[in-house]
């Protein structure tokens, strides 16, 4: 398949890699809208891969159908070289793909550890507090590495409802971690935040290959996207219409009138 070559370049080496994450021309109906069309996508292992597009593009639908929550209408999904198309979303979990979601949606009457913990291992909420206070050596291993890489560790202890916007969103990306994923989606982990809260995120997000977690990004902010991400998909009306380094998709006139309303965009970027 080729785009096996794509998807941005291993952060050890700088050679490339097998993908990940494999799409081949994935599309994705809704009745008779065509959210998503033929779309062909690779995600290497070890790197932070963005998504982005102007509102209404079909990266929603997209995530939706790479996690299981909508079966695609044509193409096929392929994680760790494994056809996992027609697999439901809580064995892709456990198969080690990961997702959040753009609303927070924490339990408030529960500590920040005890948020996490009820993500793990499919358990409910009274059987995951059993659980915390077992201490279960695998559960809190994968919590405390949750919570020390969204640096989270001084709020372990206090609801969620005291903390800010960013860090109860940091909250939400360290619940997805916490069951140690391979690859995590992220539908728009920014949304919200202001330029501090985003900029840490950033930092973060960069930390997660060194962890052994390859990030797929979906975000309007395109600062943070810029910045963080090795290599970028752009989709409009539910295709790509292009792809690159964060540089060449700043230069890429199609971006800029597509997405950008005719002005570059800023940023650093890595490419």
């Amino acid at each position: 398949m080729h785009a096996r070559r794509r998807g941005g370049r291993g952060t050890q080496t700088g050679q490339p890699m097998t993908a990940l994450l494999e799409v081949d021309r994935l599309s994705v109906r809704y009745g008779g809208v065509h959210a998503v069309k033929t779309v062909d996508m690779a995600i290497n292992e070890g790197t932070v891969v963005g998504l982005i597009g102007p509102n209404g593009a079909g990266k929603t639908s997209l995530i939706d159908a790479l996690t299981g929550y909508h079966r695609p209408s044509d193409g096929r999904v392929r994680f760790g070289g494994e056809d996992i198309t027609a697999v439901p979303p809580h064995l892709r979990t456990r198969r080690g793909l990961t997702r959040t979601f753009q609303s927070i949606e924490l339990f408030d009457d529960l500590t920040v550890e005890e948020n996490l913990l009820v993500a793990t291992d499919d358990v409910g909420v009274i059987s995951a507090l059993v659980e915390l206070l077992r201490a279960r050596r695998n559960s809190r291993g994968a919590i405390d590495w949750a919570l020390s890489v969204c640096g989270l560790e001084d709020v372990a202890q206090r609801s969620p409802k005291d903390l800010s916007h960013g860090r109860r969103k940091l909250v939400g990306v360290a619940r997805a971690l916490a069951r140690r994923p391979r690859l995590v989606l992220m539908d728009e982990p920014a949304a919200g935040l202001d330029t501090h809260e985003s900029e840490e995120l950033g930092t973060h997000l960069r930390s997660l290959p060194s962890e052994g977690v390859t990030v797929l990004l979906v975000d309007h902010d395109m600062g943070l996207v810029l910045n963080t991400c090795d290599y970028i998909y752009v989709l409009d009306f539910g295709q790509l219409i292009a792809e690159g380094t964060p540089t060449q998709v700043r230069e890429d006139e199609r971006v800029i009138t597509a997405y950008l309303g005719g002005q570059k965009a800023v940023g650093n970027g890595h490419g």
